[in-house]
């Protein structure tokens, strides 16, 4: 009978560990995008826009091959991916540009979007780990 309880008493303690977790209203958005193939972009940065829109805070960090979409000279390549950047900072949003992979892909901070911040560990640091962030990557 001792065996029985106990069993019961891991399981019952173990319960609230295995629930899903879900995100608050507000919870902040990290959205980590290291592609510029243009579906795969648009996909996220439409996500990204839509949560915003939704109320919750919102970064985009752009890395690897996802720097390209916030170049000036991409602008044709990138036009909607560009439109929905710019809409993002207008409302709010936090668009942030990895500087490691600026220089890779010859990407200046003058040829950045209006609005598009270069990272740095504390300021990519400050979006990633503040508190109830919920992060997805594409």
């Amino acid at each position: 009978m001792k065996t029985i309880a106990f069993v019961t008493s891991l399981w019952l303690a173990a319960v609230p560990l295995s629930l899903p977790v879900l995100a608050g209203n507000d919870d902040p958005l990290f959205i980590n995008l290291t592609t510029n193939e243009a579906h795969r972009s648009k996909m996220a940065i439409g996500f990204s826009q839509a949560q915003l829109e939704r109320g919750h805070p919102l970064t985009i960090f752009l890395n690897d091959r996802g720097i390209l979409l916030a170049a000036k000279a991409n602008a044709g390549q990138y036009r909607e991916q560009q439109a929905i950047l710019r809409a993002i900072i207008e409302k709010g949003g936090v668009v942030l540009a990895c500087p490691t992979c600026m220089k890779q892909y010859g990407v200046s901070e003058s040829d950045l979007l209006e609005g598009v911040k270069v990272g740095n560990p504390a300021l990519t640091g400050e979006a990633l780990f503040r508190d109830d962030t919920q992060t997805l990557s594409w």
